[in-house]
């Protein structure tokens, strides 16, 4: 396995933050904000992953991928969401679209206390959990045997 980063956009309760942190120990690369990186070149594979907001990406990740320069590698996304379920493939086609093959991706459920369900306390509540967490540590595994 080459050199790996994970640039990830996490608020809130940093729920995406814990998934990327326990990819990044499995990988072997570290975890950066979108605003932290000075330079994608040089790494060999590239996760990109945010919470879920109005069922998408976060602008800050959006915002920082439509701002690459075209260039080639290997990539994957990753998000965590109360719901629904992620819809990947607008991240996936601007990953594409700037060069980047896109190996596979991952989601999990995150607590969310997003307007409407502040006010019962928040949907999701303890999530991600231990086998959400074990699933991200798997899909890490697998792509770290992939290279």
């Amino acid at each position: 396995m080459g050199k790996a980063l994970i640039i990830c956009a996490s608020e809130s309760h940093g729920n995406t933050r814990r998934v990327a942190e326990l990819m990044g120990e499995v990988l072997g690369a570290p975890v950066v904000e979108p605003e932290e990186v000075d330079s994608t070149e040089g790494y060999d594979l590239i996760g990109f992953g945010s919470g879920i907001f109005l069922q998408k990406f976060h602008p800050r990740l959006r915002e920082f991928v439509s701002s690459l320069p075209r260039q080639q590698g290997r990539a994957f996304v990753f998000a965590t969401s109360g719901l629904p379920a992620p819809r990947f493939g607008p991240m996936v086609r601007l990953l594409e679209g700037k060069g980047f093959e896109v190996e596979d991706t991952f989601s999990c459920r995150g607590f969310d206390t997003w307007a409407p369900f502040k006010l019962v306390g928040g949907i999701r509540k303890g999530r991600p959990d231990n086998r959400d967490l074990a699933a991200a540590r798997s899909f890490a595994k697998g792509l770290k045997h992939a290279a």
